[in-house]
């Protein structure tokens, strides 16, 4: 169902009356921000494929669109989005994904959610229907707007519809399991990161590393030989969902993100129970201290995430150069701050 002139209908009596409002979707990721303020902004009846072309490998599909039914869709085809997002839930959907940025354990191999945004179509702060970029990789190049939005959490706008870039599903797939330490198993995934394998997977959990090897059966026969180890059934969609043992029954559950090389080491006094992305991600069960997770984390070079839990908020606090700049993008879309009021940040 086309929802558009309604949704726009919507943003523009918000502004007139400066109305804040909550950009909801299937819900499924709530847990990711502040609370929610305002008049509920629904998009999950927003539904809809709205252009598939298998051969061009491009789907463009309305944002409340259930992710299990694009996902499906490409199923149908052979072939998948690449960056394999997680759902969080069956009532996740392709806006609520692309708005969260979430992406799976391909992620390091294959690219992010933004890496395969080819075009938006967006409601900003004014009840303007915007679209940025299009459906073939000639109509994106330049500053691409649409890849601002991916993980922008709702603050600046309603996205209305998604044009993506897919891609055919490995011909053939396999798992290594291998007996080692967490630092070990970094140094490896480091190590083989430099070498021309089929590798789209990689983590790390209680003294097991597993390797996912995707492509033509015969290259991943050859790694498979080359590497070792057993096979096993694949850990992925698990671990992607946080319903692996290693995190599912935490009641606190912190996301740190580092640079892959980053040594394995203790945070705020914690070990990490579960590594992903070659040891980039990284995912702390323990109750510690936030403020020197965040600040031991930071001089790492990189930021932790509250996703389970409470007593801090969701995302590291922004220094004040990069808040500015937030701020500057939010208001030039949403100039009187309606949507997502402090979703993402306390001022905007």
């Amino acid at each position: 169902m086309d929802m558009t002139q309604a949704l726009v209908d919507q943003v523009k009596t918000a502004f007139d009356n400066d109305t804040t409002l909550a950009i909801h979707g299937g819900r499924s990721k709530d847990f990711l921000g502040a609370e929610f303020v305002g008049q509920s902004l629904d998009l999950s009846g927003h539904q809809g494929i709205v252009n598939y072309q298998p051969v061009e490998l491009v789907m463009t599909v309305r944002a409340g669109t259930l992710l299990s039914d694009v996902n499906a869709a490409l199923a149908e085809q052979g072939q998948s989005l690449p960056f394999e997002p997680p759902g969080f839930g069956p009532t996740a959907t392709i806006g609520g994904t692309i708005a969260t940025g979430v992406s799976g354990p391909a992620r390091p191999y294959t690219g992010s959610a933004r890496d395969y945004m080819l075009g938006v179509r967006m409601i900003n702060g004014q009840g303007e229907h915007l679209r940025f970029g299009g459906e073939v990789m000639k109509n994106v190049a330049g500053y691409d707007i649409s890849r601002v939005m991916t993980a922008s959490h709702g603050t600046l706008g309603a996205i209305t519809e998604v044009s993506l870039k897919v891609l055919p599903v490995a011909k053939a797939e396999t798992t290594l399991m291998f007996q080692m330490s967490a630092a070990d198993a970094v140094a490896r995934f480091n190590a083989l990161a430099g070498k021309p394998l089929p590798i789209t997977a990689t983590a790390w959990a209680a003294g097991v590393a597993y390797i996912r090897l995707s492509g033509a059966a015969s290259a991943v026969d050859a790694a498979a030989t080359e590497l070792g180890g057993t096979v096993v059934d694949a850990p992925w969609h698990a671990m992607s969902e946080l319903t692996h043992e290693s995190v599912s029954e935490a009641p606190t559950l912190w996301r740190v993100s580092v640079p892959q090389v980053a040594p394995v080491q203790a945070m705020a006094g914690s070990e990490p129970s579960l590594l992903e992305w070659g040891g980039a991600q990284r995912w702390i069960t323990s109750d510690v201290d936030p403020l020197q997770l965040r600040a031991e984390v930071k001089a790492m070079g990189g930021h932790a995430t509250l996703y389970r839990g409470q007593g801090a908020p969701v995302f590291q606090p922004l220094d004040a150069g990069m808040a500015a700049l937030h701020s500057r993008i939010k208001t030039s879309f949403d100039p009187k701050g309606l949507f997502n009021r402090g979703r993402f940040h306390p001022e905007f």
